[in-house]
């Protein structure tokens, strides 16, 4: 209470200050994003051309309107993706010339089902018909707009398509790559080697500090690019229930077992009131004492809280238990019964036909044929139950196939009625035939369970307003001694544990183990966020959390904490490598085999198509194409290769016929290259001058 105090002691000064600084808050605002300022109204622009904000913001809103619970920022990342995407491909069809006509248009329209097969536009032939469809929009202006935006993106989407073609068109492989390909598989070279494997050498014996990795990074800044982050830290302070709160529900709960008397305003007597051991209106009694309404659904033992499962399953009728935890609640159950059969088990094989809402039906049959082929498998079912699962996956067309047909325990209502009236108005083992709207299925009965019902009383189990209270008081505490005091050390004095610093991106909307947290992401990238700022915030269903933002990162690359698990592998068989070469001296192989501690192994007819040394060293291309370069009998200087560093000498080199021709070769390359268009637009983002200014606009 002594931080309320003092806040409340300075009430009329605080009261000033906050005056002062709402009107210079108002003031900075205007010169900052009203006329008076200079500051973009942009959201960023793709190599010279604006993005406008309230454009942006549109087509934002109606992606969240849209997306079903889509988020703000992710709604803008999908809406700025869109936009970089067409401003980098519109450039190219603009500069290529590219147009498209009225036919090549109308096409893609078509080819959507919601204008192509859409009834008010088709004729009595049941086709598209042009002149139908202009002639909608003629006499509905009001759609001039949906129409026009159609269009717009169907252009767009044509020119893509032209594009598209265009590039595929370009991508060819000549004779002479197919050549290069035939020789990689049928050139051969035989060698002799030693090698010094990395793993010979301890990794303790080698350190890689933060400076090697960094500078790894600098030597290939493409492949650690990375966009401005900060790291921040946190303290959590945890608004839940105390000890006290949760024995003030556990004891709440167990005055209700009980009758007890309470006063009545109305009448000025005392009311015996029933309690649930007694209570004759089960139902009215849980919904009028619990957080949780009455279910009157049996419930199987396996759904049933795993720690009192058992004792809550064998209950008798009319049997209290409780209180115990379940999940945020205490609670107290009573046993209104058993019921056998509550749920089932069954396995199908499902024999569908044409019409039949069935996506992957494994054959096209009539209804008749498809009646027809479900007598045979029940025929051989019935006369060889092991075959159930076999059958299932050869000939079912439900995606249960994969499972033998098996589809799990399910509910009364669960299943379409045919079905579920077969399963359980039939024992364990019966196999039978019904016919549903997705065809004929061959049902095998496999389990029942039985099931309980329970009238359970739920409470939950939350801080109450006192420990709320207190739990405010601490964090507030915390944010204000940490104003001008060491962040840790305050921590530390005060019982609260600092978490590991989380690295956040502008546009992110997770913090760590936190989950989505953008408020907090969004303050780290705030201009007026400088390093060593603190800021508390209240997170829903967690608490307080104080957070510090430790240090910003505009390097340009990713965290060197991000880049080590990938680098430091690398910079340590450099290392090692270094280490081995100085060992592998001497005239012959024999010399180096012995100053290293190993043997002179051999490797006979490798191909550079499949580099791979025998023992179990695995593929080391570097090895074999300088086996390859050397002469007869000549021996190489130490190669570092992908387990360790070579020596190797020539025995042999023997290369392949020439062919008359190398077709296969070419096209085997052609079929291997046909998914190179898709690296056009990942080229043309990444040659692109792209600015992203989002994050001012509190995305």
């Amino acid at each position: 209470m002594a931080v309320l105090s003092k806040i409340r002691q300075h009430s009329a000064i605080m009261i000033g200050v906050i005056a002062l600084a709402l009107f210079s808050f108002i003031i900075q605002d205007l010169f900052t994003k009203g006329s008076f300022g200079s500051s973009t109204k942009d959201v960023g622009s793709i190599n010279g051309k604006d993005i406008a904000f309230e454009d942006f913001r549109l087509k934002v809103s109606n992606v969240e309107k849209s997306g079903q619970g889509i988020s703000a920022t992710e709604a803008s990342r999908r809406v700025w993706d869109q936009e970089v995407t067409i401003a980098l491909l519109a450039a190219e069809f603009d500069k290529l010339g590219l147009r498209v006509g009225e036919k090549h248009i109308m096409d893609i329209l078509t080819a959507d089902q919601n204008i192509g097969k859409n009834p008010m536009f088709l004729n009595a032939a049941g086709m598209f018909d042009v002149a139908k469809f202009k002639e909608y929009f003629k006499s509905n202006p009001e759609q001039a707009q949906y129409l026009k935006d159609r269009e717009k993106d169907a252009e767009l989407n044509a020119k893509f398509q032209i594009y598209n073609t265009l590039i595929k068109s370009g991508i060819y492989t000549t004779e002479s790559e197919g050549k290069f390909n035939y020789e990689l598989a049928s050139n051969k070279v035989s060698f002799d080697y030693v090698a010094g494997l990395f793993s010979t050498i301890k990794d303790s014996e080698v350190k890689v500090t933060d400076a090697d990795v960094l500078e790894y990074m600098k030597a290939s800044p493409k492949k650690f690019k990375s966009e401005e982050t900060r790291n921040v830290e946190y303290v959590l302070v945890e608004d839940k229930a105390s000890a006290a709160d949760i024995n003030e529900v556990k004891s709440k709960l167990t005055s209700l077992l009980s009758g007890r008397v309470e006063y009545n305003q109305a009448t000025g007597k005392n009311d015996t009131l029933a309690g649930f051991k007694t209570a004759k209106n089960v139902a009215e009694f849980v919904n009028s004492n619990s957080d949780v309404p009455y279910d009157s659904s049996y419930v199987a033992k396996k759904d049933l809280p795993a720690v009192d499962a058992d004792k809550l399953y064998n209950l008798a009728a009319g049997e209290v238990y409780g209180p115990y935890v379940f999940g945020k609640y205490y609670c107290i159950s009573k046993s209104l019964g058993r019921k056998s059969g509550v749920n089932a088990k069954a396995s199908h094989i499902l024999i569908s036909y044409e019409g039949t809402q069935v996506p992957n039906k494994k054959e096209k049959r009539t209804k008749e044929e498809a009646k027809a082929k479900a007598e045979e498998i029940l025929a051989q079912v019935t006369a060889n139950p092991d075959s159930f699962m076999m059958l299932a996956f050869t000939a079912s067309d439900d995606s249960s196939s994969q499972q033998g047909g098996d589809l799990g325990y399910f509910g009364q209502g669960q299943m379409v009625k045919p079905f579920n009236d077969f399963v359980f108005n039939n024992g364990i083992g019966k196999v039978g035939l019904v016919e549903t709207p997705f065809g004929f299925h061959i049902i095998k009965v496999t389990d029942k369970q039985d099931g309980v019902r329970l009238a359970t009383v739920a409470q939950k189990i939350e801080a109450s307003e006192t420990t709320s209270d207190k739990v405010f008081e601490k964090a507030t505490k915390f944010e204000m001694e940490v104003a001008d005091k060491d962040f840790n050390k305050t921590a530390k004095e005060m019982a609260l544990t600092v978490s590991p610093a989380v690295s956040v991106k502008a546009m992110d909307e997770s913090f760590g183990p936190l989950g989505a947290q953008r408020t907090i992401v969004r303050w780290a990238f705030e201009k007026d966020t400088k390093e060593g700022a603190v800021k508390r915030f209240e997170v829903a269903n967690l608490g307080h959390v104080i957070a510090k933002l430790k240090s910003i990162d505009n390097s340009g690359l990713v965290p060197v904490d991000q880049a080590r698990p990938y680098v430091e592998s690398i910079l340590k068989n450099k290392k090692k490598a270094e280490l081995l070469k100085a060992k592998m001296n001497g005239s012959s192989l024999e010399a180096i085999a012995k100053a290293t501690g190993s043997t002179v192994q051999k490797a006979a007819d490798i191909t550079l198509e499949n580099p791979v040394l025998p023992g179990g060293v695995g593929q080391e291309a570097k090895v074999v194409g300088n086996a390859f370069a050397l002469g007869a009998n000549k021996v190489s200087a130490p190669i570092e290769g992908v387990t360790g560093v070579y020596v190797v000498k020539n025995i042999s080199t023997i290369k392949a016929p020439a062919l008359k021709s190398y077709a296969d070769n070419v096209a085997k390359l052609k079929s291997q290259s046909a998914s190179e268009a898709n690296r056009v637009l990942p080229a043309l983002k990444e040659g692109a001058d792209i600015k992203d200014n989002r994050k001012d606009f509190n995305y």
